[in-house]
């Protein structure tokens, strides 16, 4: 059996074991009725009635996790490249964004809130928290370059900005996708955690509603759907990774 035949072999049995105890943890009420059983989970999720429930809300949150993301992916490798490009801006550069990653996304989300809006808050949270993965991401990635590189284009007479894209952009772009991939579920914890705080719907409405009312079927429905997006989007970016490093590295 080949490596990738055995490292997908073992995660699959691994995911069986996993959905098997916490069906057993379920059915036999080991840890209380706050435990259901994997298959209920799976049966009130996908009951058809409430169908619509969950495609509003997983619309509402996909919408906001993107537009965060995007927004941080902007600011954080805009900012990024700024301080490569130009050194005396580095120092500075990270100090902001170790201050902004330092403040809790708690303490944030009220802030949010009234200087913008409700609806707004998912999505400023999830900017964010991506904006300093993509941040450490960039300057990490646009720094990696062989110093032989840098040296043999500036005998050859490159500039500053034709260095830049002949050598620090695609040298940076494999580690740049690893940071798309880690802030993929900062933005989606990001997005959630604000809409704790009032958003007109999404997932995390429903996971309040869900406590509040002791609706355990649909508290963990949610759970369930938040993760497999969180481990979808991951995955995606995990074969688009290896793609870059094979091509750049």
């Amino acid at each position: 059996m080949s490596e990738r035949a055995t490292t997908i072999f073992s995660g699959a049995l691994g995911v069986f074991l996993f959905l098997l105890i916490w069906e057993l943890i379920g059915q036999y009420q080991l840890v209380g009725i706050t435990w259901p059983p994997f298959t209920v989970v799976m049966e009130y999720l996908f009951d058809p009635s409430r169908r619509l429930l969950f495609q509003r809300a997983l619309s509402a949150t996909l919408s906001s996790m993107f537009l965060g993301y995007a927004i941080g992916a902007f600011v954080g490798l805009g900012l990024g490249v700024i301080t490569h490009l130009f050194p005396l801006l580095r120092a500075g550069g990270d100090r902001l964004a170790a201050v902004v990653n330092s403040i809790p996304a708690i303490a944030l989300a009220p802030l949010f809130v009234v200087l913008l809006s409700r609806g707004a808050a998912p999505p400023a949270l999830a900017a964010t928290g991506s904006f300093f993965v993509f941040y450490v991401a960039g300057t990490s990635g646009l720094g990696s370059a062989l110093q032989s590189q840098v040296d043999l284009a500036r005998v050859q007479g490159a500039g500053r900005w034709r260095r830049f894209t002949n050598i620090d952009l695609p040298m940076a772009f494999p580690t740049i996708i690893t940071g798309m991939k880690l802030a993929m579920p900062v933005a989606l914890i990001g997005t959630i955690l604000g809409e704790w705080f009032g958003a007109p719907r999404g997932i995390g409405i429903l996971i309040v509603n869900a406590m509040q009312n002791f609706q355990i079927p649909l508290l963990w429905s949610c759970v369930v759907l938040a993760a497999t997006i969180s481990l979808s989007l991951f995955a995606l970016l995990t074969i688009v990774e290896r793609a870059a490093f094979r091509r750049y590295r």
